[in-house]
């Protein structure tokens, strides 16, 4: 199935297409949100991490991550001319892939930011802990796979590890 969705494709559909294409693939969502407004995403059963890594990061790592320690599985979906907030953890990287459509991101070691990078289907993409990023949808859906990567065994990565700098949405 091609995930490519242009500016003009109603969410709905969207989002039914992609939650399809990854029920395809045997994942089990264990949550998701279709309401961001960014866009949203899907959580996958961490039980699947190894099946996530072999599908969507094949040849990116070297070594795998340890899977004793969860990944957090999951696809973010960006809508066009949206904008994730300017961010960065303190307990973890994460990597990003470009599994359908394209998108930008802006990376920066400093709390300026920088120019969008465009990247496009296969593309991987590294965010080092306290890097500051922002996934940026562009004239198309983009449909990422994310894992996480936490950086402190003794005190593991969770949602409330997110730094905001700067947020479109108020948060």
């Amino acid at each position: 199935m091609n995930l490519y969705f242009p500016a003009s494709s109603d969410k709905k559909t969207v989002f039914s297409a992609i939650e399809k294409y990854i029920s395809d693939q045997q994942f089990i969502i264990v949550n998701k949100d279709e309401n961001r407004p960014w866009g949203g995403f899907y959580v996958i059963d961490e039980a699947q991490a190894g099946f996530f890594i072999e599908t969507w990061f094949k040849n990116v790592y070297d070594p795998l991550p340890r899977l004793q320690e969860m990944v957090s599985p999951k696809i973010l979906v960006v809508a066009p001319g949206k904008r994730l907030s300017w961010q960065y953890h303190h307990r973890r990287s994460e990597r990003w892939k470009v599994i359908g459509g394209y998108a930008g991101v802006v990376q920066s070691f400093t709390d300026d930011e920088t120019e969008i990078k465009n990247y496009h289907e296969g593309d991987v993409i590294r965010l080092q802990k306290g890097e500051r990023h922002r996934l940026v949808g562009l004239d198309a859906w983009g449909i990422i796979a994310e894992i996480w990567e936490h950086t402190d065994s003794n005190n593991p990565s969770n949602e409330d590890d997110i730094i905001r700098l700067q947020d479109d949405f108020g948060r």
